[in-house]
């Protein structure tokens, strides 16, 4: 992921207008000629969402934060704007995470089928959360120990599975790495994302948002990988990708780490995965 050019060192403070303002500011040396940055600057977002679902719309005016390939943060954007493979394929790029919530009991996967609704990725079955830290909020902007993207997940599991976030408290969200991956949704709409991965053990109560998740259940491994092979699923990309290279490992290690009551703990996978590294998918 290390840019093979001579890199160039800048500090920028820009601003653009589209529909709706935008800010692009660099608090740290990128280079000069990465992909991201350029397409932050002549990112476009002309779209019309008003075939869409109302609340699904309303929730792409939610600002993104802009990253460059080595996850450094260089500024934010609406989730349209993101989302739209015209940028995409400029190489925009924003920050986002993947949580997995487990059982302590059994270490069963909590999984949703996203809901209809969605603008991107409908109907797909997926990891418990995906989403992203917004430029919104200050402590989800907060880097040191992931704590904005922990912080988010928190949110996100409430607003999409209605988990209340006391049973989600930040500290006990395990890090492992950061995935950089790019998928089209259709012809319109796709991911381009440097994804945290994060793993959670609890009992939580779930009182799904039918605007977000049209379905969600409990599985183990073999029951997910059943799943993989039937036709008639559709898998999110990113899913795919992580279940692919590290989930059924991690999956394995969470099994062998259980504590003193036969139950899987997440933070027993710390250091599991140099999660210094941000992995080219």
């Amino acid at each position: 992921m290390i840019d093979r050019l001579r890199p160039h060192s800048i500090f920028l403070s820009l601003r653009f207008r589209s529909q709706r303002p935008w800010s692009l500011s660099l608090a740290r040396p990128v280079h000069m000629s990465s992909p991201a940055v350029l397409a932050a600057q002549a990112a476009l977002a002309s779209i019309d969402l008003s075939g869409y679902d109302q609340e699904q719309s309303r929730l792409m005016d939610e600002r993104c934060i802009l990253v460059d390939e080595q996850d450094n943060a260089i500024g934010a954007m609406d989730k349209k704007t993101c989302h739209l493979m015209e940028n995409i394929n400029k190489g925009l790029l924003h920050r986002a995470f993947s949580a997995f919530v487990f059982r302590p009991s059994d270490g069963k996967l909590l999984l949703q089928q996203r809901a209809t609704e969605k603008i991107t990725f409908p109907d797909m079955w997926t990891n418990t959360c995906c989403s992203h830290p917004l430029d919104d909020f200050e402590e989800e902007k907060v880097e040191k120990d992931q704590l904005g993207v922990r912080v988010a997940a928190s949110r996100k599991l409430e607003h999409e599975l209605g988990i209340p976030q006391s049973q989600t408290p930040v500290d006990e969200f395990q890090y492992l790495t950061r995935i950089h991956y790019l998928a089209p949704s259709d012809g319109m709409w796709g991911e381009h994302e440097v994804d945290y991965i994060l793993f959670f053990t609890g009992d939580v109560t779930v009182t799904p948002n039918v605007n977000e998740i049209r379905d969600h259940m409990y599985v183990d491994k073999a029951e997910l990988q059943a799943m993989f092979e039937d036709p008639a699923n559709s898998f999110t990309p990113w899913f795919k990708l992580i279940a692919r290279d590290f989930l059924f490992g991690w999956w394995d290690e969470l099994h062998k780490r259980k504590d003193a009551q036969g139950h899987v703990v997440a933070k027993s996978l710390a250091g599991v995965v140099d999660g210094s590294k941000v992995f080219k998918m």
